[in-house]
């Protein structure tokens, strides 16, 4: 029993990071109607400014966590100016090739600037792990913890609570009301973008300090975003965070019951499961 509330716990500390990756994707989504296949590579990028910041020019972490997040905010926004907001009225399927082909293109940049070879980021923490009571945690996945778990409660009390959240929430419902009265959709536009971008790089880095690096780490990464985010109904956020636990919860068993090399495969059953069944309580579908 004590082995797979520890294996629980584990899944819900990843599951986290892919809860803030669900929720960027259905964000960028439900607000501009953009479906962003390049989602990953900002999760890709976000670790590599880290790794170029902490890892090699010896910034301390938390500094380095904020400058990474400053130059991702600048690069998503770049590209919502200059790439997104003309395909703004346009067809779907425009922004839909769009963002793949950002993707490739980020791959490749990646390649160019970091090379082929995986990379590593030490934090240089002690390996000893932190016991609470029968459970042990490292000191790594307890800050991925408490930072997924801020993350996720700030975001939700600033879409809840604050002026601009009430307007990007009015955005997502009517753009055309919003605009009507005196909401300005191209800052609410750039605004979430940024924001579902900074997600996305945020649970990169996050992940990178126990994970290998590499120009395509995205690729998976997206696949489950996207996972999370339909299986939990694109635009509900909780189910996003729902859907993202689960989805951590399901490859930490897989792998400690099953085997380690079907752990993708076990978290994508789950979600195909979710999909079918559609329950009420995860999707908010009435």
């Amino acid at each position: 029993m004590i082995q797979l509330i520890q294996n629980i716990i584990n899944g819900l500390i990843i599951g986290g990071t892919y809860a803030m990756m669900g929720i960027g994707l259905t964000l960028i989504f439900g607000v501009m109607n953009v479906v962003n296949f390049s989602h990953g590579e900002f999760y890709m990028i976000g670790a590599f400014f880290l790794f170029s910041t902490f890892g090699l020019l010896q910034i301390g972490y938390v500094p380095s966590i904020i400058i990474s997040l400053l130059l991702v905010a600048v690069f998503a926004l770049v590209v919502e100016r200059f790439l997104l907001r003309p395909m703004r009225d346009k067809p779907l399927d425009n922004g839909m090739i769009l963002t793949i082909g950002l993707s490739i293109l980020l791959q490749n940049v990646a390649l160019l600037i970091w090379g082929g070879t995986p990379k590593n980021i030490d934090l240089g923490m002690s390996m000893s792990s932190i016991e609470i009571g029968s459970i042990v945690v490292t000191p790594v996945r307890l800050i991925i913890a408490v930072i997924a778990i801020a993350v996720i409660l700030l975001f939700g009390i600033f879409l809840q609570k604050t002026k601009l959240g009430t307007a990007v929430r009015a955005t997502f419902q009517d753009r055309d009301m919003a605009s009507a009265v005196g909401i300005n959709i191209n800052h609410i536009y750039g605004l979430t973008f940024i924001a579902g971008s900074l997600m996305a790089a945020l649970a990169g880095m996050l992940l990178a300090p126990i994970y290998v690096l590499l120009p395509t780490m995205g690729d998976q990464v997206n696949a489950k975003a996207f996972a999370v985010a339909i299986a939990g109904g694109l635009g509900n956020f909780p189910g996003a965070i729902i859907a993202g636990l689960l989805l951590g919860v399901a490859e930490s068993l897989g792998s400690a019951y099953i085997s380690s090399g079907y752990k993708d495969a076990i978290g994508f059953v789950l979600i195909v499961i979710v999909l079918v069944t559609k329950p009420r309580w995860l999707t908010g579908d009435k």
